[in-house]
């Protein structure tokens, strides 16, 4: 036995396996796609190694991590336990149909079901902005077992993005309802923009509310809305033609900040 863990993390379709103590302290990480094991400590070498043994898929190259990044340096200093980054779009409903799948036999579709499929739709949309310089955080936990859907860190702000499935639906948003086909209109956008008023006090930095909507038929706003934005899943790179409001550095510093669990217990 090593007394070391071994845990993966998953972004953006690439799995990067940390290796830590029991106390939760990194020593070392395997990046599959470099094929190299970055120590933070020589001395641990041969302990890594071991610990990596049955996940290294040929030969690596094993040495000092690069000058890190600040991204990088925010995750060493986090215990995993803490750690929103490798948050799943969808976790926390992919952890409560794990715990509870219900009944295999229903009359009509889990809703959480189709509620997982609209984050993950968009989830994996906004991930696809990381290279534009972009960061998105899933299933960021509020105190009182709510959570925001999904929170988007990028050189045009911040958002804190509410998804709704809406699949073959017309949706009429007549602020605060929300209306999809023919079932009663619901004060969504009340939820939306609490939603983004509890991240802005969290982050101390202005976060804009936006509904975000699967596969709706169409959709109708007879009047502007206040604050928030509305876009289909399929208009997710709009938010990339925004800039001029975060630089680089501030774009790290808040998701560095966002994605301790700690800055969000008090919200």
């Amino acid at each position: 036995m090593t007394g070391l863990r071994v845990i993966p993390s998953w972004r953006h379709g690439q799995e990067r396996l940390y290796v830590c103590h029991r106390d939760g302290r990194n020593v070392a990480w395997y990046d599959r796609e470099a094929a190299r094991v970055n120590l933070l400590n020589d001395s641990e070498e041969e302990r890594v190694l071991k610990a990596l043994g049955p996940f290294l898929t040929g030969p690596v190259t094993v040495g000092p991590p690069p000058v890190p990044t600040p991204a990088e340096l925010a995750r060493l200093s986090l215990h995993p336990d803490d750690d929103l980054a490798p948050n799943r779009p969808g976790e926390a409903l992919l952890i409560a149909l794990d715990r509870e799948p219900g009944p295999s036999h229903r009359l009509r579709p889990d809703p959480r079901r189709r509620a997982l499929t609209a984050e993950q739709t968009v989830g994996e949309a906004l991930d696809r902005l990381d290279g534009a310089g972009w960061h998105t955080l899933h299933s960021v936990p509020l105190p009182g077992g709510d959570r925001i859907h999904h929170l988007t860190i990028g050189p045009g702000g911040l958002f804190a993005v509410h998804t709704l499935y809406a699949r073959k639906q017309k949706v009429t948003i007549t602020d605060p309802m929300v209306t999809l086909g023919r079932r009663e209109p619901q004060p969504l956008l009340r939820r939306v923009r609490a939603d983004a008023d509890r991240a802005s006090y969290a982050l101390t930095a202005e976060v804009h509310p936006v509904l975000a909507l699967l596969e709706p038929t169409d959709v109708t706003i007879p009047t502007p809305l206040r604050e928030v934005r509305v876009m289909k899943d399929t208009d997710v790179d709009d938010l990339t033609r925004l800039g001029g409001v975060l630089k680089p550095a501030d774009v790290e510093a808040l998701h560095a900040m966002a994605r301790d669990r700690g800055t969000w217990g008090r919200v």
